[in-house]
């Protein structure tokens, strides 16, 4: 199973009218431009998309994209998750055996 890359809640993406944005993380004061193809990718980070159907999907709309892009779009969302503007979900256990000690 692939792992499904979310965004962080708390960034904000602001559209430009050219297609163009900037992430903005309130709790760095750090901005980032992003090109139309990462706005792209950025709009799919929602919990529900594996990176891979995130790359199947930008081939069918975007033509002649380039044979890299798979490494272009992994090597994105890596630096997206080193400066804390995604992640990935972590699924919840039902429940957590924990082995009794004897009190000391």
């Amino acid at each position: 199973m692939e792992d499904k890359p979310v965004a962080n809640p708390m960034v904000v993406l602001r559209e430009e009218f050219d297609d163009w944005a900037i992430l903005f993380d309130p709790d760095t004061a750090q901005a980032y431009g992003l090109n139309p193809v990462g706005v792209f990718v950025w709009k799919r980070l929602d919990g529900n998309h594996t990176l891979s159907e995130i790359l199947q999907e930008l081939r069918a709309t975007c033509e002649d994209s380039p044979a890299e892009a798979n490494d272009h779009m992994n090597n994105f969302v890596k630096k997206l998750v080193e400066k804390g503007l995604a992640g990935y979900e972590i699924t919840k256990v039902d429940h957590l055996q924990i082995p009794h000690g004897e009190p000391g």
